[in-house]
């Protein structure tokens, strides 16, 4: 029992960088061999064959490439018609892009709290329901998707939209389907850190017709000029002009080949999870996060929850006992996804004096944020530890993780 627990190195990085091989290297330099076609607007267009196979893949009737998991956040919100005047529910443990999307389309973003799913708390989300609630955002973190059938009736029952911010969670499914399939839309995140990536990059996908449309004029203003068919589509749907989120070709020509690993990616972390989660004993003095759906998880985290706050020091103690130190492999809270670091949200600083959009005249809310605003989320995070796990772990990672977190559960006593 003397030896620590932890005798292998654990490997650290982004979920899926350890997938790229010359078959991205050769995607991207085909494009790079053909200047002319360096935009998505030209005939052999490698968007629009990612977005086709996007929607063969997960079922969506549209996907929308963009440029970055926010812009496919806000492309949400226009497909929606949401904007000033309007409210949107965000939770209060998501990464500021998801804030940053409702005020890129004038609306206000309103702070709930979160759960020991880690995502949205539907109990608190229904007390923040006002008459300018017009939207709902619940985000997935790191893989496991969020209370989505009780979401789903809070959105039902009030009359509002749901939509699910996957872009920690690509690929995540929720009782056999994509998750956001039986919501408003759903975004995906392509960043470096994602489970694929191109870099940079995002996917807006809807069953909707007119938000498709809605959601292809938010992201470029003048798609209308280069791109004609679009109002065969949903024809009462008037051209508008908005931001420019259009992606680009090498991005999509490497966002083709990880997208054909994603399903490789996803059976080895979630292999690597249930292999941690059958090797761990009856948990002592923590729990585990709750996860409405294992099945549906990503498998690329694993969160404990340390029941009382004064024990959180000594199992962080215990787990370094066992050669498991947090900047090696857990990550402890807080960290910069917790509202309470939106120091612009916070402060209700916009990109002008006018401080727009909690100014806007159309809006008669009366939203204020305080950085203890949402204490149930900062006790949660504050006892919460997590795992990250990557491409690079191994089975043996895992049989030593589990061993040192029962070990140190078990010295607690």
């Amino acid at each position: 029992m003397s030896e620590k627990a932890i005798r292998t190195p654990i490997p650290s990085g982004g979920v899926g960088w350890y997938s790229f091989d010359e078959r991205e290297v050769e995607a991207a330099t085909a494009v790079l061999r053909n200047p002319e076609k360096l935009w998505r607007y030209h005939p052999d267009s490698v968007s629009s064959k990612f977005e086709a196979e996007l929607e063969a893949k997960t079922g969506f009737k549209h996907a929308l490439f963009v440029n970055s998991g926010t812009s496919a956040l806000a492309c949400a919100l226009t497909a929606l018609n949401v904007g000033p005047g309007d409210e949107v529910i965000v939770q209060a443990y998501t990464y500021i892009a998801t804030a940053s999307a409702c005020l890129e389309v004038g609306a206000v973003p309103v702070i709930a709290e979160i759960d020991e799913s880690l995502a949205l708390d539907p109990a608190d989300v229904e007390r923040k329901i006002t008459p300018h609630t017009k939207a709902i955002i619940v985000t997935h973190m790191q893989g496991v998707p969020g209370c989505l059938d009780d979401l789903r009736a809070v959105a039902k029952k009030h009359g509002v939209y749901l939509v699910e911010d996957a872009c920690q969670a690509v690929g995540s499914k929720y009782k056999g389907k994509y998750t956001g399939m039986d919501s408003d839309g759903c975004a995906w995140s392509l960043n470096y850190y994602k489970v694929i990536t191109c870099g940079e990059g995002g996917v807006f996908l809807t069953n909707d017709d007119r938000g498709s449309v809605r959601a292809y004029y938010q992201s470029d203003p003048a798609g209308r000029m280069w791109e004609t068919g679009m109002e065969n589509v949903a024809p009462d749907v008037h051209v508008f002009t908005r931001a420019c989120y259009r992606a680009n070709e090498v991005s999509a020509a490497i966002a083709r080949v990880q997208l054909e690993k994603l399903d490789d990616i996803l059976a080895r972390t979630r292999r690597l999870k249930k292999t941690l989660l059958g090797a761990l004993n009856e948990p002592i003095h923590y729990r585990r996060q709750h996860v409405d759906d294992p099945e549906g998880d990503c498998g690329i985290s694993f969160a404990m929850i340390v029941k009382r706050q004064e024990d959180v020091e000594p199992f962080k103690e215990a787990l370094a006992a066992q050669g498991l130190n947090l900047d090696s492999a857990f990550s402890a809270f807080p960290d910069r996804h917790i509202y309470a670091y939106w120091d612009s949200i916070m402060n209700k600083v916009g990109g002008s004096e006018k401080n727009y959009p909690w100014n806007d005249p159309k809006y008669q809310g009366n939203v204020e944020y305080s950085r203890d605003m949402c204490p149930q989320s900062l006790d949660i995070l504050t006892r919460s530890l997590r795992l990250g796990i990557t491409l690079a772990m191994s089975e043996q990672n895992m049989l030593e993780i589990a061993e040192a977190i029962n070990r140190a559960d078990a010295a607690l006593g």
